[in-house]
């Protein structure tokens, strides 16, 4: 398939993906990442990389949406944003020797671990508890839990590719007292610094393809605000049941390869 005559379609995957992304608070990697691997037959990292050109606008975008709807505390995540910068490129570093078929494999494991801890906080007793521990809405974090935060998120965006916001969101909720859409305007502030480390990591190493990056990276921007639109008319326990379909079917896709 001639790349030219491909673009409307990096363009259409790029808006799809990057509607969703918006919408449960995650760049949009853990769905290109599996799609660019069985669609275009790309290597693990050669995938990662090429999300990450269109994880990076996606982020941006989002946070500005988060932040219009609902007003991020940048001081309260500058901690975590340092940590998150270094430990992404360490792991991105690492990620690079990693044998694509093993790390496949390792991602779509920790897709289905981070599902099912979604779907463990939809259940009737948990939601009863989250919400109590909601009731006060914190907004700041902590010095030691935003180096933790930082930390967490940098080694798993480098390794994965995917912005590391997959973890701090569930963290922010379930032991911090967050909103759902809060802890996902605060996490994706943390990793936009980290992921353009990544990227540029990925592409000093050759594994990143340009032409479809940005393709799918234009056609995210149009739909990003939309998508932030509707996690704030969904309730919290729809954005996490989304939220974990989006992942088990992701984890499918994997697997199918």
């Amino acid at each position: 398939m001639d790349w030219l005559s491909s673009i409307p379609l990096y363009l259409l995957l790029g808006a799809s993906i990057g509607f969703v992304g918006a919408m449960v608070g995650i760049g949009g990697g853990l769905i290109a990442i599996p799609m660019l691997v069985l669609l275009f037959d790309m290597p693990q990292q050669l995938a990662q990389g090429t999300a990450l050109v269109m994880i990076v606008s996606n982020v941006l975008l989002s946070v500005r949406s988060y932040n219009q709807s609902n007003r991020i505390d940048f001081k309260s995540v500058g901690i975590a944003v340092v940590v998150n910068m270094v430990a992404t490129n360490l792991a991105a570093i690492m990620a690079q020797d990693i044998d694509p078929v093993l790390l496949r494999r390792l991602f779509a494991i920790f897709l289905a671990l981070i599902a099912l801890l979604y779907l463990w906080q939809t259940l009737p007793g948990k939601i009863k508890k989250q919400s109590a521990s909601q009731a006060g809405s914190a907004t700041k974090l902590k010095l030691s839990t935003s180096v933790w935060l930082g930390l967490g998120s940098g080694l798993i965006g480098g390794i994965f590719g995917v912005g590391g916001s997959l973890i701090i969101v569930p963290v922010m909720t379930m032991y911090y007292g967050f909103r759902q859409t809060t802890a996902q305007g605060m996490a994706l502030a943390m990793i936009v610094p980290g992921s353009c480390v990544a990227l540029g990591t990925y592409a000093w190493g050759g594994n990143t393809n340009w032409i479809i990056g940005l393709s799918m990276a234009i056609g995210g921007m149009f739909v990003v605000r939309y998508g932030v639109k509707l996690a704030y008319r969904l309730p919290e326990v729809h954005l996490k049941r989304i939220f974990s379909l989006v992942l088990f079917l992701t984890v499918a896709l994997l697997m199918t390869k």
